[in-house]
């Protein structure tokens, strides 16, 4: 995996990019305006694209860090979306905050044709960003998890397989429960357990304090 495209540079999406350059990951980006990011293209090797689908085409891997489940619908659907423009095979990966039905809705598109779709959602705000100490959780298949470990490892610091796709994105639930002062017990006995359906809660200590990410699509 050598090529990346890369969705949504933000605040935290810019350190996120530098980090996967320094790893050595040749990265094309898009986001909703160009002029904000004079200074970050003219400081970093990267490729701009002019929309969502030149970004995701030919890629080996594509990082979506926008803001909110709408937005992220709207990079990922339609016929100038990346679930059309990316290459059979490719590693799509939603770094997203997101709601659960839209990361499996994401999913199993994404496996009709042919691609690998993870959703992996991030704890650690602009500073684990920047120093790449982010705190990730990954759902879908454990092999296309392992494929992108290095990816992830490139952005973050503790990298957590959390099973099929979804199961991370429920909001957040053991990062905000940490961050209202709760115990990791109270994870396991969290009313989502039920609600969603789920059989098993993950209270992994992964998970610091901080706030959860978004990408901050407004850039």
């Amino acid at each position: 995996m050598k090529t990346v495209g890369f969705i949504g540079v933000g605040v935290m999406g810019r350190s996120m990019v530098r980090n996967l350059l320094g790893a050595g990951y040749e990265v094309a980006v898009y986001s909703r305006t160009k002029a904000k990011l004079t200074d970050f293209l003219a400081e970093n090797e990267v490729r701009w694209c002019d929309s969502v689908a030149e970004c995701a085409k030919g890629r080996d891997a594509v990082i979506t860090m926008v803001g909110y489940p709408k937005d992220v619908e709207q990079v990922y659907f339609g016929g100038e979306g990346i679930l059309a423009a990316a290459k059979a095979g490719a590693y799509l990966i939603d770094m997203t905050t997101t709601d659960p039905k839209l990361a499996v809705r994401i999913s199993q598109e994404g496996k009709q044709r042919g691609l690998r779709v993870l959703d992996a959602p991030v704890s650690g705000g602009d500073t684990g960003a920047k120093n790449g100490t982010l705190s990730i959780m990954v759902g879908g298949a454990e092999a296309d998890y392992k494929a992108c470990l290095p990816l992830f490892e490139a952005m973050g610091k503790q990298v957590v397989y959390e099973g099929p796709a979804a199961r991370d994105s429920i909001p957040r639930w053991p990062t905000r429960l940490r961050f209202r002062g709760r115990s990791p017990a109270c994870a396991k006995r969290s009313p989502m357990q039920n609600t969603r359906g789920w059989s098993r809660i993950s209270c992994s200590p992964a998970f610091p304090r901080g706030r959860p990410a978004r990408g901050r699509w407004r850039t």
